[in-house]
């Protein structure tokens, strides 16, 4: 059984390596919408962050339903965030993750109104991690569907926050 303390070293091991994340948010219809999102590098400790516009379609959605979740992939594995949206423009905060890659998206640069963050506080999380190469885990996988076999190519658990 995996321990809380290991399942968040799988999730860092996938989320370090990790650059656009896919936000699901529920709009006023019911719907999902999906939509890339930079990661912001930071550990993980239960809590995702991603610079946005507000206003915003996704920022009223967020409003309106702040249950989202989170898919992230890697060249380490894949990681299913379910948790609670807020959004915030706290200076110090967006100071704090603020980087050169966030710059083009808002023409005033961090002291633009529209800028605002969206913290993920995460309830679940499920992870699957590649215990190999992926050319290796790849084989494994063609070697379950030629014997018939289950393939095992790594790691997999839920992890509540």
């Amino acid at each position: 059984m995996t321990t809380q303390q290991d399942g968040m070293k799988e999730l860092n091991k996938v989320l370090k390596d990790a650059d656009i994340a896919i936000l699901t948010t529920i709009n006023a219809e019911g719907q999902l919408v999906s939509r890339p999102l930079a990661v912001q590098k930071a550990e993980f400790d239960g809590d995702l962050w991603f610079f946005t516009d507000d206003p915003s379609p996704k920022a009223d959605e967020i409003r309106a339903n702040p249950q989202v979740n989170v898919s992230i992939s890697s060249g380490k594995g894949y990681v299913s965030i379910a948790g609670t949206a807020s959004l915030t423009k706290d200076p110090a905060t967006i100071n704090e993750l603020w980087s050169a890659s966030v710059e083009p998206w808002f023409e005033n640069g961090k002291d633009d109104p529209s800028v605002a963050l969206i913290k993920v506080d995460a309830d679940t999380a499920e992870y699957w991690t590649l215990d190999s190469p992926k050319i290796v885990s790849a084989f494994k996988i063609a070697k379950g569907l030629v014997t018939g076999e289950r393939a095992d190519p790594g790691k997999n658990d839920v992890v509540d926050l």
